[in-house]
Order: structure tokens, then sequence, then C-alpha cells
């Protein structure tokens, strides 16, 4: 294929752990034109994640709950400034992941003369694209990061790996060190990282369970716990604290890139179906999710190495089935991390 484009736009508007999963996809965009410029057009949170992958050239941060919770006022003036900023870099082609209505608005108005976008039924105005031929129709069935591989069919992309990869940044690794040793866990320490939050309380397993998970791994299986919190569930440390094992370690104001770096520290990562568990995966830790469905579906983290224990009640699982989970993987050559960090990207 002749197509040459030199710089592109690619808009990536998904949460956290939807732009992991586009890693795969904008690994490839990189792999195709190597010798262009990235921009990836993302969500705030989304930006550091980007910025691991080292897939792109630059990033463009929008505050997409800030549009979209604002007041109208100032949506429009951030959706204005946002649009004369895109046009000014006179990019020539645009790939649309996530594929929305607005987004592909933003495409059409950047003025680049090729647009490629995901078809989504009832999602997208993918009619606005130009690109010949069109990517297939998403195809719910599968994986999430396999349809984001699916979008870059029409430019000759296919049979890739969906698994998505990402380095740790050498900075946050200090700070993540740094912070370890201050806890008294050093280099030969086992550590197992216990997620409890997901955002909405029906996608949470209680906060009890986590806490006598943490005692059984403690005194079973001698390692060390690590809570993990994000901003929205700092509130929760306060009354987390007197529930966990003395030892317990908690992180409640990591960065992404220190998330990053402490994730790939540890053994093992339990938590709730949510953003967190998809970076773990992604520096090659094992994870455990304890789910709110019975079966597995296209958000799942990619691998083998991975544990998925769902019900229809999330409060129906009980300690003893995620702590066999767990234990099976400590037990396991699993464990051993995938790739190292030297070969990953």
């Amino acid at each position: 294929m002749s197509f040459d484009p030199r710089n592109i736009l690619v808009i990536d508007f998904g949460q956290l752990g939807d732009v992991v999963m586009s890693l795969a996809a904008l690994r490839a965009v990189r792999e195709r034109f190597p010798r262009a410029r990235i921009t990836v057009a993302v969500g705030k949170p989304g930006v550091p994640i980007i910025d691991l992958s080292g897939y792109a050239d630059a990033t463009i941060a929008v505050d997409r709950v800030g549009l979209r919770d604002g007041s109208t006022l100032l949506s429009i003036g951030r959706i204005i400034k946002l649009v004369r900023d895109v046009r000014r870099s006179k990019f020539d082609f645009v790939i649309d992941l996530h594929s929305l209505s607005e987004t592909n608005l933003l495409g059409l108005l950047s003025g680049a003369p090729h647009r490629l976008y995901a078809h989504r039924e009832n999602r997208s105005l993918d009619y606005l694209a130009n690109f010949k031929p069109p990517p297939p129709r998403e195809d719910k069935t599968r994986h999430a990061a396999e349809r984001y591989l699916d979008v870059l069919q029409p430019l000759g992309i296919a049979d890739r790996s969906h698994a998505p990869h990402l380095k740790t940044d050498r900075a946050a690794d200090s700070a993540v060190e740094a912070m370890l040793k201050k806890a008294k866990a050093d280099s030969k320490t086992l550590l197992v990282g216990l997620f409890p939050g997901a955002g909405n309380a029906s996608r949470c397993w209680p906060l009890k369970n986590y806490a006598e998970l943490a005692d059984f791994l403690t005194r079973n299986n001698r390692v060390r716990v690590i809570v993990f919190a994000g901003p929205e569930e700092r509130e929760l440390v306060a009354e987390a604290k007197p529930m966990f094992p003395p030892n317990t370690i908690f992180f409640d104001k990591l960065t992404i890139p220190e998330l990053a770096s402490a994730q790939a520290r540890l053994t093992m990562f339990i938590s709730n179906d949510t953003g967190p568990m998809h970076v773990a995966a992604a520096v090659g830790t094992s994870v455990v999710v304890v789910m709110d469905c019975p079966k597995p579906h296209g958000f799942v983290p990619v691998g083998e190495h991975h544990r998925l224990i769902g019900g229809e009640d999330i409060r129906q699982i009980t300690v003893d089935e995620v702590y066999k989970a767990a234990h099976e993987l400590l037990a396991s050559n699993r464990t051993e991390k995938i790739f190292a960090r030297s070969e990953q990207g």
C-alpha cells in the first residue's frame, strides 16, 4: 500500500482501561507508519498511559468530564479551542479508534483529508469517514483490544497480538522503591496488591472480604499486602486500615506512572473489574479479577496467567473462592513475569 501519511491524529477517548486496551492498535500504527508524527487525543487520565507506551510523539489532553458536565458556555469554549488546536496542527490522517459521534465530528473538523473511523452501530457517525475500504462493523463478541485492531484492517494490519504491553518510568520506579523501603519491604519481599475500588459500588466486592483475603494471604503465603486506592477510594482508606493486617501497606496517592511501577513489583494483583487491573496486566503482573457478571466479557485482561471469578451478585462470591485462585497463582510458575521490563514495548 502506497498510502504514507506523515502527520497522524489518533482519537482515543476511552476511559483508563479502554486506553490500555488500545495499546496494541497504537503500536501497530507506530510500526505501520514509522516515519510519521503521531499525536493521540486522549482523556486526561489516559495521557500517562500513552506517554509510558512510547508509541506517540505527542498527546492532546481532553477533559472529557469537563466537556460533559461543565457549564454549556464553558464547554462550548473548550470545544472551540480543541477544534482550533487540532486544525492548527494540519493533520493529514485521522484514525478514530473509539468512534463516538462527537469524536467523528472532531475528525471531520480537523481538516484532515483522510479519515478512518471505527464502525460502531448506533454509536458513531462513520459516514463522516472517507477511507476506502472501510473497516468491518464492530463485532461485540470479540475482545475490546481485538476490536481496536479491527479498525486498522484497511491499512493492511492484521493477525497481530492484541495483548497490551507497558513500560515503566525510571523516575516512578525510583519513587516506588523509596516508598517500599520506607515501608520496610525490600526487593526480596513478595508483594500482593489489592484494589477494592471500582467507581461503581455495584461492581465492588465487599471491603471486609478484601480484608479477610489479606489476612489469609499474609498468614498462609507470607506475603506483604499493598492496598491501592485512587481518588475515588481515598475516603475508604481510613475505614480500611483497622480492618487489614497490621503490616499492610496503603498506596493512595500514586500517579499513574507510579501505579504502573508499583504493580510491576507485585507477584499478583487482585482487583474488581476496573481500569487499574488493565495497567497491572500490561506491565506483566498476574491478575485475579472479581467480576459482577458470571462469564468473561470483552474487557478482561489478556493472557492465560490471569484468573477471572464472576457471579450474578458480586457480594455472593466467597473469600475462599478468591483465595483459592490467588493461592494457585502464587504456587505456580505463572507468577513469574511474562516478559522482562527490558523487553516490553
